[in-house]
């Protein structure tokens, strides 16, 4: 089974969160046909937590919370996360009662 190129993900994922209005940002704009992608989580409290792909042991690709904890920190993270990869996507949503959809069908 083939991925979708990472620029049509984005832009599939940021059409849901517009569907559900929770506001989302590209905030890295990455290599739209292989570039990683990270997913903030701002819930507006001065916190955020930064999700990631990760390969799991069955072969899926389920996100994982690479950081959590405050915002200025996770916003550490992230530039020195762009700074070894250039081609990475960061993406932040928006949301006080913490929904993000990706654990939504279709997602995945």
């Amino acid at each position: 089974m083939s991925r979708l190129a990472s620029g049509l993900w984005v832009q599939a994922y940021l059409m849901r969160l517009q569907i559900e209005t929770i506001p989302a940002y590209v905030l890295a704009h990455g290599d739209d046909t292989a570039g990683a992608i990270m997913v903030k989580l701002s819930p507006l409290d001065g916190t955020a937590r930064l999700y990631q792909r990760i390969m799991a042991m069955d072969g899926t690709r389920p996100w994982d919370v690479l950081a959590e904890g405050p915002e200025p920190e996770v916003d550490a993270l992230i530039a020195r996360q762009r700074k070894t990869d250039p081609d990475l996507w960061v993406i932040e949503v928006e949301s006080r009662d913490g929904r993000h959809l990706l654990d939504q069908p279709g997602l995945d």
